[in-house]
Parts: structure tokens; C-alpha cells; sequence
């Protein structure tokens, strides 16, 4: 069973930047979608961004053009860069790795947009 743990997670201002990141416990290659989701105090969790094998990449509307999801297969590792951070970002923020096997969660990060 893969582990997944992100990391990155933290307090900044209005208009800054955060990277997470998504550590797995094996090789990713075989998570053919992986992707960061997340929740909002009272709101359902909802996709920021996904991976799809083949390397196709879908965002959600409200963070296309500031965020952008990679993964890197030699350090099982997957990352979200966000930049231009808004307050209505504020979430906690899981990472997801779907494999034929299952469909993996990470314990989520707490990101906070405040100034």
C-alpha cells in the first residue's frame, strides 16, 4: 500500500507562493493519476490539480494560471507550486495517487493565506 505525505504546507500573505510537496513511500510509476485536492473549512473537497499517465494535466478554474502540479518518477515525489496566493486559497491540502490497486491519501497540509 502506498504512503503519501505532503509537506510545504504554512502561513503567508496575500500575492505569495508555496510549494508542496507529496512524498510517496514506493515508486509513483505506477500511480497513473495523482493530483492535489482541497478542503475548505465547511466546503467539499474540490480538485486544484491532477496528472493523468500520459501526462495529460487538468486544473480547477480558480487556480489555473497561478498554480502548477509536477511530478518527478525518480523522486516519487509530486509537487504543486502556488503563486499568487488569494486568501480563498486557504485549505487544507491533500495529495491522491490512484493506482489498479487502490486509491491512496495523504494526511493533508494546512495552507493559509492571511495577512
Amino acid at each position: 500500500q502506498v504512503q503519501l505525505v505532503e509537506s510545504g504546507g504554512g502561513l503567508v500573505q496575500p500575492g505569495g507562493s508555496l510549494r508542496l510537496s507529496c512524498a510517496a513511500s514506493e515508486s509513483i510509476s505506477s500511480l497513473y493519476t495523482m493530483g492535489w485536492y482541497r478542503q475548505a473549512p465547511g466546503k467539499q473537497r474540490e480538485l486544484v490539480a491532477r496528472i493523468i499517465s500520459g501526462g495529460l494535466i487538468n486544473y480547477g478554474d480558480s487556480v489555473r494560471g497561478r498554480f502548477t502540479i509536477s511530478r518527478d518518477n525518480v523522486k516519487n515525489t509530486m509537487y504543486l507550486q502556488m503563486n499568487s496566493l488569494k486568501p480563498e486559497d486557504t485549505a487544507v491540502y491533500y495529495c491522491n495517487g490512484v493506482s489498479r490497486k487502490g486509491d491512496y491519501w495523504g494526511q493533508g497540509t494546512q495552507v493559509t493565506v492571511s495577512s
